[in-house]
Parts: C-alpha cells; structure tokens; sequence
C-alpha cells in the first residue's frame, strides 16, 4: 500500500470532519508520519480517547505505517497554541 501525507490528510479530514490536518514530519519518510489533526470531534475528549478516533479512523492504513505520532487538539487549543 502507497502512503502518503495528502492521502492521510484527506482521509483525517473527511472522517473527522478535520479543520486542520498538518503533515510534521522531518525527514518525509513514506512510512513514516508525524500529524497535527484539529477536530471538533475531540470536544470533551481526553487525550486517549482523541487518538484512539484518530486510530479508528486510519485503521486500515497503520499496519503499512513504519512510524505514526500524532498531536490532537481541538479548534479552540488550536487557535490559542497560534496565538503563542
């Protein structure tokens, strides 16, 4: 399976209805993703809970992944994190 962060970011975006989904990683590895995924959905959600929907929602993909990190944050956590 060919991986990539477009590929994944369309997939977080639509399932999680995502408002910003952002590929971090340094070294553009094609098995290996860093990810910063805003969502609504994450509401009220502690930090387990938010990647386990971000897991969920990439189930299918993680077995071909080498290296997945991810940092989950809600519209309001991103806008203050913007705002440093």
């Amino acid at each position: 399976m060919e991986l990539s962060a477009e590929y994944l970011r369309e997939k977080l975006q639509r399932d999680l209805e995502a408002e910003h989904v952002e590929d971090t990683t340094l070294n553009r590895c094609s098995c290996s993703f860093r990810v910063l995924v805003v969502s609504a959905k994450f509401e009220g959600k502690p930090l387990l809970q938010r990647h386990r929907l971000v897991n969920a929602c990439l189930a299918e993909e993680l077995p071909h992944i080498h290296a997945f990190e991810q940092k989950t944050l809600t519209p309001d956590q991103w806008a203050r994190e913007r705002q440093k």
